[in-house]
Order: C-alpha cells, then sequence, then structure tokens
C-alpha cells in the first residue's frame, strides 16, 4: 500500500492500543460480570446484542445476508465458538482467576498445531515443533498440575478442563472456518455468528436452569457496567479496530494481540481483581507464551492451515 494512502500513525498505534488493552482486560470484565449473573446467560446477552447491532449496521449499508447454506455453517461454527468456547470460559471465570483463564486460552495455537499434525496432515513435526508443543504442555501443566508451593493453590479441575476443552473448539472452528462457505463480509459473518451465537447460548441458559432464582433487579451496577463493557468495547470496538488494521498492517504485526492479551489480563487481575500473582503463574504464562511465539512465527507450506483466524472468529 502506498505511503499516501496509509492511515496516520497515531490512528494505528490507536487501534492496537485498542485490540491490546481492551481484549486483554475482556477476562476482568467477565469475571466480575459471572459473579453475578449466570455464565450462560452472560455470554448470551453480550453476544445476541452485539451481534444485532453488527447484523443491522451490515444491512442499512446494503451488504446482502448471508444465504441459507451461510446460515448453516455459521450455525455450526457460533455453536463451537460461542457455546462450547466462549460460554465454558464464561462458565469457568467462576472457578479461575481471569489471568489465568486468558493464559489458558492463549493455547489455542498449540491445539491447532496438533491437530494439523495428527487428523489435517498439514503440518510435519519438527524438533522445533515439537520442543515448541512440549514448552506449551508444560506451561498447562505448571498451571493446572497438583504440584504447589508456597502454600499456592491449585486452578479449580472443572474450570480448568472446561477451558482447555473451550481452546479446543476455538481451535476445531478455526479449521472449519477455512472450509466452509461465509459472506464475503467479515464483518456480517462475524455479527450473524454473534446473533445466532447469542440465541444458542441463550438456550443453554435456558436448559441449565439459570433463570430459576435469578433475579436482574439485584445486579449491582457494577456487574451491569462489565457486560456493557463486553458489548460495545470488547465486541464492537475492539472488533471493528481489528478488521480495520488488517487492512492496513501485516497480519504477523495485527496478530501480536494474542501474546499481549494475556500479560495484560494477568497484570489487571492482580491490580485490579485482586487475583494472586504466584510464581507458578508466571511461570506458567511464559512457558506458554514461548510456545505459542515459536508456533505462530514458524514458516508455513501454502497448503497449511494458517493459524492466524479469520477476522469473525479473532475476538477474545
Amino acid at each position: 500500500m502506498e505511503t499516501s494512502l496509509r492511515p496516520s500513525r497515531w490512528k494505528i498505534l490507536l487501534a492496537f492500543a485498542i485490540i491490546y488493552l481492551v481484549w486483554g482486560s475482556t477476562f476482568l470484565a467477565i469475571r466480575i460480570g459471572v459473579r453475578e449473573v449466570p455464565p450462560f446467560l452472560l455470554a448470551g446477552m453480550r453476544f445476541f446484542i452485539a451481534g444485532i447491532v453488527l447484523y443491522a449496521w451490515m444491512r442499512i449499508k446494503g451488504t446482502p445476508s448471508p444465504t441459507r447454506p451461510q446460515w448453516g455453517a455459521i450455525s455450526l461454527l457460533a455453536l463451537l465458538i460461542f457455546v462450547f468456547d466462549y460460554g465454558l470460559i464464561f462458565w469457568a471465570e467462576k472457578r479461575v482467576a481471569s489471568g489465568v483463564t486468558a493464559v489458558m486460552m492463549a493455547t489455542i495455537p498449540v491445539f491447532m498445531a496438533i491437530e494439523e499434525i495428527c487428523f489435517l496432515r498439514t503440518r510435519k513435526v519438527t524438533t522445533r515443533l515439537l520442543l515448541a508443543l512440549m514448552v506449551g504442555v508444560g506451561g498447562v501443566l505448571v498451571l493446572v498440575g497438583p504440584l504447589s508451593s508456597a502454600g499456592e493453590k491449585t486452578i479449580d479441575t472443572a474450570g480448568a478442563v472446561a477451558l482447555i476443552v473451550a481452546a479446543i473448539s476455538w481451535s476445531t472452528a478455526t479449521i472449519l472456518t477455512r472450509k466452509f462457505s461465509l459472506p464475503e463480509s467479515k464483518v456480517m459473518s462475524a455479527g450473524a455468528q454473534m446473533l445466532v451465537g447469542g440465541i444458542l447460548l441463550f438456550l443453554t441458559s435456558a436448559g441449565l436452569r439459570e433463570f430459576n432464582g435469578f433475579d436482574p433487579r439485584v445486579v449491582s451496577p457494577g456487574a451491569l457496567i462489565a457486560l456493557l463493557y463486553l458489548i460495545v468495547a470488547g465486541s464492537i470496538v475492539a472488533f471493528t479496530a481489528y478488521v480495520w488494521l488488517i487492512h492496513h498492517e501485516s497480519p504477523t504485526k495485527v496478530g501480536t494481540y494474542a501474546y499481549v492479551n494475556p500479560v495484560v489480563a494477568v497484570l489487571l487481575g492482580y491490580a485490579v481483581g485482586g487475583e494472586s500473582l504466584s510464581a507458578r503463574t508466571i511461570a506458567g504464562t511464559l512457558l506458554i507464551l514461548i510456545s505459542v511465539v515459536v508456533i505462530t512465527t514458524m514458516p508455513q507450506k501454502k497448503t497449511e492451515v494458517v493459524l492466524n483466524r479469520e477476522a469473525e472468529l479473532a475476538e477474545p
């Protein structure tokens, strides 16, 4: 792109700051929200409202609605992304610190590499890749393993398992995204997926009877602000900044949010959320981030599945 057509440097820096800080902070906002609102219900409200806004915005601009086959693909992806990924993230954050949750979700490239090796056969096992995978798995074991030192508490087992399932579900959805026919407009595709995902999350919430005994009138202003932040800042503003960035910067540069978000989440959880910053958390975070950096910066063949997600699947 010619220099004259490039946006101002301050706009580029602002967009990066948004995806770094806002997406990194959404994990703490989720933690605050699920203390008072049932997790699948809270997730449903976030994505249904954000999906309605994005979908309506695109339709007003004249973007065509997805076709019937595309709605089928969107529905399957929405199930994987919003129920089995985000739904489990919200559920796990009632049991697991927000910073640790963000670090666990940073393992997505690790699980994608494993799926590419075992199922797609699009990656070959090299010494570098094998070592990176071992480091990543080691980081997870440090975080969820039974051993602790200096009185450090272990992570809730159910919460840890839920986060691993969520990461695998996200990885699977990423691979399927490359095979499905989806709307050409990334924003329309994202809005449609959020909309369907919100509906599925509401149905899941109803099936789990989360509505029983829940009185929205007693929800504190703090939880409502957290929900509003997730909808506006996390799902609309940050996503728009991301889509804008990928048209002006290289995917490698934009993809650095995957390394920064966990660090932001851990620091915010410690400074604002009152979460512990133990040697165990620091060690597990470093191991996982080293693994992710190595895996995502390895050269790939054109036939391989790209680790960078499509725009509509990129939001934390």
